[in-house]
Parts: C-alpha cells; sequence; structure tokens
C-alpha cells in the first residue's frame, strides 16, 4: 500500500520519522501530550518528495558525485550541493501530488499563514540534532506559495552546512528523504529557546529558557542577545535581561520583516518569572513524555504558550543508570587509565567483570560511584588526598561538589581509611629485587595456564571457564604482596619529591632518580623497538618496503627481500612479547598490534631515520648514570645539612625502594593486557562459530553485545538481534562526539575541574608537572599512533598516552597531554627515559596547532605557545 502524500499532524508521531521526518514525528507526538498546544497543521510526506524526485533523472548520478567528495572539501561540496539544489527546484511538482496539499490548506484555511518547515529523516535524532541544517520559511501565503516553498524545503536537503554535516557524521545522502511541515502560523508576543537540562553544565535538574520579543527568527539568527532565565525546583534562580533592540515580525501579506524595539521596552523581560517557571513546568512533561531531555522552541500567543519545535538535546553526557532516586556522585575510570574514547559493549562489560570495585557505564565510558567514600569525613580526606595526586582536577571538581550544602549526604565511614600517601613512610615491604622477580615469574605462570586451559573450550563452556578466569584475573590483580610493590615505589617517589623540595628546595629530584629503572615492562617496550630497528636498518629494501606498506599482510611479503627475514622475526618476536598492546587496550574490542602490525611501521621507521645503531643500550646506560651520579649529588647535600646523616640516610633507603619498585608499576597493566588478548582471541573464534551459524553477520558484531548478551547467544543457540547490534553501532559512533567529563553527577552535571594557580606566566597552558626539565620545540599534535611522523626534536601533543605510546617517547624531545597525573603510564614512562613533560592539559590538542613552536615546563607545569 503506498504511503500517503500528505499526513494531518494529529496522524503522526515519534514512530514515523521514515514518512514525515523527525521534526514532524517529534510535533505529532507534542501535539498527542496532553496541556501542550501545538499550532494545527499538515505534514508533506517523504513519499511525495520520492514521488517529485522521479521527475528529475540526473538526481542520482549527482548524489553518486557527492557520496565522493569529502566533505572537508568546501569547495567542491558548495558547487555540487548548489547543482543539486537547482535540479530540485526546478521539478516541477505532480499533478497529484499538488492537489493533495492544496486540499490539505482547504482544511485547515486556504488563506491562513503558514510557517513551511523542513522535516529530514536524519533530524531531531537522539543522536544527531541536525539543528539549523535544513530551511523553514515563515508567514508563507497562498496555495502557490506553499507549493514554491516546499519545493524550497525539498531542495534545502541539500544545503552546503546540511551535506557537510551528513558526510562528518557518516550519514549516506541516499539514505536521507525529507518531509515538509506546514503549520499555522503562530504570531508570538515572545519567544524562545527551552533547555530542560542546562546546556553547559548538563544539570538534568536545571532548565534554562532564552527569550525574546516576537517571532523566534530573531534569536536563531543571532540578530539579538535572549533575557536567560534559569529555573531549578520551581523558581528561577537566576536571570540575565537583555537590551533586544530588534524583533522579527510578520508582514500581512506574507513574509516577515526586522523592526526596532522601543527605547522604552528593550531592557524590559520578555517573560516574567512566573511565565518562565509555567513554561518550565510543561519542558518537563514534554521531557517525560520523550525520555530524555529536550531543546525546545516555544512562542507565547496571548498569555498561553505554543510549542512549535521540540528535540533531543545531543550534547548532553549521559548519566549512569541506578534505579534510585538518591544523589550520587562518579569519578571517570578513563582519565585514570589514559582512556577517555567511548567503549564498546563487549569492552565495559568485561572491565566490569574483571575490575576490583563496581563500575557504571556511560556514554560508553565508566565510572566509579565514590558517594559512600565522599560521606563520611574521615574516608573523604583520604579519597581526596589518594585522587589528588593522580589527577588535581578530579580533586578540584569533588571539592566543587562537596561545597554544595545538602548533596553528598552525611554516612558513617563504610570502609577503612586509606592513609595520606606521600607524607610518612610507605607501607612496610622489604626492599628486595627478588621480589619483583617473583612477581613477575607467578604472573607469566598464572597467563601461561590461561592460555594452555583455554585451547579445549568453546560454546557455553568457554563462557563458563571465562567466569571462573575472571575470578583469578580478579585474585592477581589484588595480590595483597603486588600492590605493597606498586604501593612502595610509588610512595616512596611521592616522598622523594617532598622531602628533597623541604630539604633541598629542589622540585622533581625524583625524577632523575627514576630514570632507567630496572623491571619496566613498558620501557623496556620502547627500547625493544629500537633493536628492531637495528635489524632493519641495513637493509635498504627492506626500509624501501616498509615506507609503502599500507595493510596488515606485509610480514609475507618482507621475506622475499634480501635481509627480509630477519627483520620479520625480529618483528614477529617483538609482536610474540608486546603484540597484545594497542592504543584504547582496556577495551578488549580495540586492535592489537599482533592484529593490525602494520600500525608500528610509522613508529619502526622513525627509529630507523633518527637513531644510530645501539641506541636502546646507550639510552639506558645513560639514564643509569644519570640515576646513579643524581643519587650521589643528593645525598652529599644532604649530609652536609643540620641533621644531614639522618636525612642522607633515610633517603638512600627510599632511593633503593624507587629504584626496586618503580618499573614494576607497569607490569600488572601488562598481566591483564596479555590476559585480555588470551580471552579476545577465544572469544573471536566462538563469534566465527557464530557467523558461519548465522546468528551475526560478522565476527565483530559480537563487540556490540556485552558479555552477558554474548553468553546467552550462545548458549541458546539462537540468532543476535540484528536491530539491537544496529542501534549500539549508532550510538558507539555517537559517542565519540562526547566530552567525558572527569567528575559527574547523578544530577547530569559534568565537572572537569581547574587549576587554582597564580605562579604561571599569562597566557600558558596549565597541567600538572610530572618529568622534570624544560625543552623548547615544534609540536606534533598526533591522535593517531598509526599516523606518526616525528623529527628529533619534535614535542608530542595528544589526548592521551597509555603504555601503547610509549615507542614513540624515545623519538620525541618532550610530552604533553590532555589527561594523566604524576602516576598515570605516560608519566612514568616519561621520567624513565628523561623526558620533560606536562600531563592534564584541558584542550592540549585544540589549542596547540601542529607545527607551532611550544616550551614544555616540566618541573613547573605548563606549556607556552611561542611566536
Amino acid at each position: 500500500m503506498q504511503e500517503p502524500y500528505v499526513l494531518d499532524l494529529q496522524e503522526a508521531d515519534e514512530t514515523q520519522v521514515s514518512v514525515v521526518g523527525g521534526k514532524g514525528a517529534h510535533l505529532g507526538g507534542l501535539s498527542r501530550i496532553e496541556g501542550v498546544r501545538v499550532p494545527p497543521g499538515f505534514c508533506v510526506t517523504t513519499e511525495a518528495f520520492r514521488r517529485a524526485m522521479a521527475g528529475a533523472p540526473s538526481l542520482d548520478a549527482l548524489l553518486g558525485r557527492l557520496s565522493r567528495v569529502d566533505p572537508d572539501d568546501r569547495e567542491a561540496v558548495r558547487t555540487l550541493s548548489a547543482r543539486i539544489r537547482n535540479t530540485i527546484e526546478a521539478v516541477s511538482v505532480p499533478d497529484d501530488l499538488a492537489a493533495a496539499i492544496t486540499g490539505a490548506l482547504a482544511r485547515h484555511g486556504e488563506q491562513a499563514a503558514y510557517a513551511v518547515r523542513s522535516s529530514a529523516t536524519a533530524e531531531d535524532l537522539p543522536t544527531a540534532s541536525f539543528a539549523g541544517q535544513q530551511d523553514t520559511y515563515l508567514n508563507v501565503v497562498g496555495p502557490a506559495a506553499v507549493l514554491r516553498h516546499v519545493s524550497r524545503c525539498w531542495a534545502s536537503l541539500f544545503t552546503e552546512r546540511a551535506v557537510t554535516y551528513r558526510g562528518r557524521n557518516g550519514i549516506d545522502h541516499h539514505a536521507v528523504h525529507m518531509a515538509v511541515v506546514v503549520q499555522r502560523m503562530a504570531f508570538s508576543h515572545a519567544s524562545g529557546i527551552l533547555f530542560t537540562a542546562h546546556p553547559v553544565t548538563g544539570d538534568r535538574k536545571t532548565a534554562t529558557v532564552d527569550a525574546g520579543f516576537g517571532l523566534g527568527e530573531a534569536l536563531v539568527s543571532g540578530l539579538v542577545n535572549p533575557d536567560v532565565f534559569t529555573v531549578r525546583d520551581g523558581e528561577v534562580v537566576a536571570r540575565a535581561i537583555a537590551a533586544k533592540r530588534l524583533a522579527v515580525h510578520a508582514l500581512p501579506d506574507g513574509g516577515t520583516q526586522e523592526v526596532s524595539v522601543e527605547a522604552g521596552r528593550q531592557e524590559q523581560p520578555a517573560l516574567t518569572d512566573a511565565q518562565a517557571v509555567r513554561l518550565v513546568q510543561l519542558g518537563r512533561r514534554i521531557e517525560a513524555h520523550f525520555g530524555c531531555p529536550q531543546d525546545i522552541e516555544w512562542c507565547l500567543v496571548d498569555d498561553g504558550f505554543q510549542i512549535v519545535q521540540s528535540r533531543p538535546i545531543t550534547t548532553l553526557f549521559p548519566v549512569p543508570e541506578t534505579g534510585d532516586r538518591d544523589n550520587h556522585v562518579y569519578v571517570s575510570v578513563g582519565h585514570g587509565q589514559m582512556m577517555t574514547d567511548p567503549m564498546r559493549p563487549l569492552g565495559f562489560s568485561m572491565w566490569q567483570l574483571t575490575a576490583m570495585v563496581p563500575m557504571h557505564e556511560a556514554g560508553g565510558r565508566l565510572f566509579v560511584d565514590v558517594t559512600p567514600r565522599l560521606a563520611s569525613p574521615a574516608s573523604r580526606a583520604g579519597l581526596l588526598e589518594a585522587l589528588g595526586k593522580a589527577d588535581p582536577l578530579v580533586r578540584d571538581a569533588l571539592e566543587t561538589v562537596l561545597d554544595r550544602d545538602g548533596f553528598v549526604p552525611s554516612l558513617p565511614d563504610p570502609a577503612p581509611v586509606v592513609p595520606p600517601a606521600g607524607g610518612a613512610a610507605p607501607a612496610p615491604i622489604e626492599t628486595d629485587p627478588g621480589i619483583v622477580t617473583d612477581l613477575i615469574e607467578r604472573s607469566r605462570e598464572s597467563i601461561a595456564a590461561l592460555e594452555r586451559d583455554i585451547r579445549t573450550k568453546s560454546g557455553p563452556a568457554l563462557f563458563d571457564f571465562l567466569l571462573e578466569a575472571f575470578e583469578e584475573h580478579k585474585r592477581v590483580l589484588g595480590d595483597r604482596l603486588s600492590m605493597q610493590a606498586v604501593m612502595a615505589g610509588m610512595d616512596a617517589t611521592w616522598w622523594l619529591g617532598e622531602k628533597l623540595q623541604e630539604w633541598l628546595g629542589e622540585k622533581n629530584a625524583a625524577d632523575t632518580l627514576t630514570l632507567s629503572a630496572p623491571d619496566n615492562i613498558t620501557s623496556e617496550m620502547g627500547l625493544a623497538l629500537l633493536d628492531v630497528a637495528d635489524v632493519i636498518r641495513p637493509h635498504t629494501e627492506v626500509v624501501a618496503f616498509l615506507q609503502g606498506v599500507e595493510d596488515d599482510g606485509f610480514l609475507d611479503e618482507l621475506a622475499k627481500l634480501p635481509g627480509g627475514s630477519e627483520a620479520r622475526d625480529a618483528i614477529e618476536a617483538y609482536l610474540d612479547r608486546y603484540g597484545m598492546r594497542c592504543v584504547g587496550e582496556i577495551d578488549i574490542t580495540r586492535p592489537r598490534w599482533r592484529e593490525r602490525p602494520a600500525t608500528l611501521v610509522p613508529v619502526l621507521l622513525d627509529n630507523v631515520r633518527n637513531f644510530e645503531p645501539g641506541a636502546a643500550r646507550r639510552r639506558f646506560e645513560q639514564g643509569r648514570q644519570k640515576a646513579r651520579e643524581k643519587e650521589q649529588d643528593v645525598l652529599s647535600r644532604l649530609r652536609d645539612l643540620p641533621d644531614g646523616d639522618r636525612k642522607a640516610d633515610e633517603t638512600k633507603r627510599m632511593i633503593d625502594r624507587v629504584r626496586t619498585f618503580i618499573g614494576y608499576r607497569e607490569y600488572p597493566k601488562y598481566g591483564i593486557i596479555s590476559r585480555y588478548f588470551v580471552y579476545k582471541r577465544a572469544l573471536l573464534e566462538e563469534a566465527g562459530r557464530l557467523v558461519r551459524a548465522g546468528a551475526v553477520a560478522e565476527a565483530e558484531d559480537v563487540f556490540y553485545l556485552t558479555f552477558q548478551e554474548f553468553h546467552d547467544v550462545v548458549r541458546d543457540r539462537r540468532p543476535a538481534d540484528p536491530e539491537l547490534i544496529r542501534r549500539r553501532k549508532e550510538a558507539f559512533a555517537a559517542y565519540h562526539a562526547l566530552t567525558p567529563p572527569r567528575v559527574l553527577t547523578s544530577d547530569g552535571e559534568a565537572l572537569s575541574g581547574a587549576y587554582r594557580r597564580d605562579d604561571v606566566p599569562a597566557g600558558a597552558l596549565v597541567g600538572v608537572p610530572v618529568s622534570a626539565g624544560t625543552v623548547e620545540g615544534r609540536a606534533r599534535v598526533i591522535l593517531d599512533l598509526s599516523e606518526a611522523d616525528l623529527e628529533a626534536g619534535d614535542i608530542l601533543v595528544t589526548a592521551f598516552t597509555d603504555p601503547s605510546w610509549s615507542p614513540l617517547f624515545l623519538g620525541v624531545a618532550g610530552l604533553v597531554t590532555e589527561v594523566g597525573g604524576l602516576m598515570t603510564h605516560g608519566a612514568v614512562i616519561a621520567r624513565e627515559y628523561g623526558l620533560p613533560a606536562v600531563v592534564g592539559v584541558e584542550h592540549a590538542t585544540r589549542t596547540i596547532r601542529d607545527g607551532q613552536r611550544i616550551r614544555v615546563h616540566g618541573t613547573d607545569g605548563y606549556v607556552e605557545i611561542l611566536p
């Protein structure tokens, strides 16, 4: 049965986006909410659009060309989109279609004034609003004018801005169709926009109302600054009244014009406080209907509100679901793990299953609920101390929440107090290198047993085995001796930093003392890639071949070249030891180096070009010598102080602890990721069986199922829900546009914290000093490890660095990241390599341009952008 060309707004609802577009579907839904007034009208459906476009046979070829254009090639987009619009506007509206539209106008009032509004099928979606991407025409009078403006709305599907937006969001131009809403004009005294959640902070309990005189075009087009009312708990808690010098009014014969607002009214509020509160109450009803915070366009007509649009606010970070109405405070896991990208469902669910503490998912990221720890003054102090050392911005954000009376409840202490780190001698553990040797051997044995035992498991038995393996995983992760070893190295580092600054006035003295510490698997990984480069460097044909590598099958081809077998064996040996690593490695679904060895080729080539043979051994020895000399210097200066022998002896014990244990800090993560790769290979084999059975379309579809859902599909021998997988893929793509906050409240407020410092130069970018020294050089802003192209002396600027980035550290002179703290992986390795580094620099990759000269002050924690 053919879809109708015209559908009354009262007949449409949110389920009919494919028929009436996003705007039409939402208006249809709005018209069904009790107490919500929507101006009457109808939709010209997508079936009408397809019928009309059939009259333009050249359109399909033009769309094919458009799909191949880079969305950032503005000239090509401008030229082609203009040609498509002209083609559409030249199409004559078929007689039967014109009759359907004029018939609907006759029912609603043929000579009334209408708003003719674009309503694309990819518009006002939960993941992409497309706000302002297509056209709206106000005060259109008469059937001929309405038909003409319907054609213009169709054509506006291909405005330059809409084409670019779709291209950047990966939406197929062929797959999008245009409906048109034809709606009686609301001649408003005032109009504006209501956000049912605060659009900047994300607070779901605070609404904001933007208001101006006349039609809403004055605000939308930026002609005037609006009045802004902030409403919370049924009252206006803040207002900012603007001088509104212009308004847009409707003309009697159609169209609109800008008019000056008389001087006496310009600074009068467009709404009363009571009206703003009433509007927010209406907004709450609309929000409840659609199930998420809304961006609502409203008009005030004769003291009654009419709603002319409502769409989801797509920029808000989601809030974890808890099932209660209590206040909660969440801390980001990704900021601590150096991976703030979204994770797929299999990834975050497996991290939840193998973590030591409960975690909540939101926006593809994981969070820990710290409310119980904050609620007790005793445990609060330890928590703030520990988190503040890891990331000062997290502490500041938490203190901001704590400053709000009543948000965090007062509860008895739920757990033993965590002692503040760094102020006293570390936890008792013998300073014995044999402890680290034994711990590493135990980890290797556990992973070997996992690899051996998992080989025979498949089907439901595999998942039963994995659930047992996860318990062993947590046992290894929580091993008391292992945790003591990690804390011993960290505590001793903090102790040295504080005491040597107190006694010798020297900042970050411990950084030099950690150079080339033994047993650091992450720094060894970077040095080992230098050794691989040494094998490759003498073979010019191998180097030339690697420069052209584009896919991951290059290792087999490599062996056919002179010296290629040696090169391949060196790379294979490296992958055997480190191939389980990758960027974002806490997400099991991310491709590992073993799966994508071409990722390493740019770094390998940089090493071939920028280093001499034997560089790895020399770098390590130089670091060890500098650490030894620093130790002698520090101890000698301490002995010259009052009570110097005691201070020197205590410092020597702490230096020995650092040298013994700080390298092991990296090993537990290596063990976790090694286990993850074992799990992943077994799960992918199971996914392959599901593909062969027709239960999923492709193996990686299982990445969009949680571990339990994957288990259910295998156990019940049923196909996975393809619609669920499709929705999850769309959500995962949309989550990339969201910036995860360091701290998130159950009200939805996203807090990133601030540095409360006045000791940096004006204009400098502030961060956390994690590795001493000052260096100046060219900034290389790199967001993808596989696109690294570094020269000696460059400074790496990136969002975050997990251990997989460490091979890059050897070829740069300094490091700047947006995320991190004193003891995160990037900071530890920067100190190991003697690399001046500042981490936790908010928006560094957007503020610093690739190629700019910058100066990194690793001792004092700031970055200067140089002329």
